[in-house]
């Protein structure tokens, strides 16, 4: 089983700026093993993807909307991956979930296995 928390999520100004952050844990689950994502879902919208960071941040891929304004980032040693967002907007308005990565796939939600609940980023015009 793997646990994964979420946090750092608010409400924000346009142009401000919001660290999340996720913590993964589980008995038999190797952090450093796996690709993780981070997703987003605003109301009446589909989960869509944001950003992704392979095993070893050999590979990291943004969504367009969010490139050059959100980095993603992972520390293998505390089993924590975060995303800096900078220059928010209102549409970054969204319950944002990280995810592990357990297909082939890095943008389809599809493939990922693991899931957090969710924080909320509220960002205010």
């Amino acid at each position: 089983q793997v646990q994964l928390g979420e946090s750092g999520g608010g409400l924000v100004q346009a142009g401000g700026s919001l660290r999340l952050s996720c913590a993964a844990s589980g008995r038999t689950f190797t952090f450093s093993s796996y690709a993780l994502g981070w997703f987003r879902q605003a109301p009446g919208k589909e989960r869509e993807f944001v950003a992704a960071i392979s095993w070893n941040a050999g590979r990291i891929l943004y969504a367009d909307s969010v490139k050059g304004r959100f980095t993603i980032a992972r520390d293998n040693a505390k089993n924590t991956v975060y995303l800096q967002m900078n220059d928010l907007k209102p549409e970054d308005t969204a319950v944002y979930y990280c995810a592990v990565k357990t297909g082939t796939s890095y943008l389809r939600p599809a493939d990922y296995g693991h899931w957090g609940q969710g924080t909320q980023v509220t960002v205010s015009s």
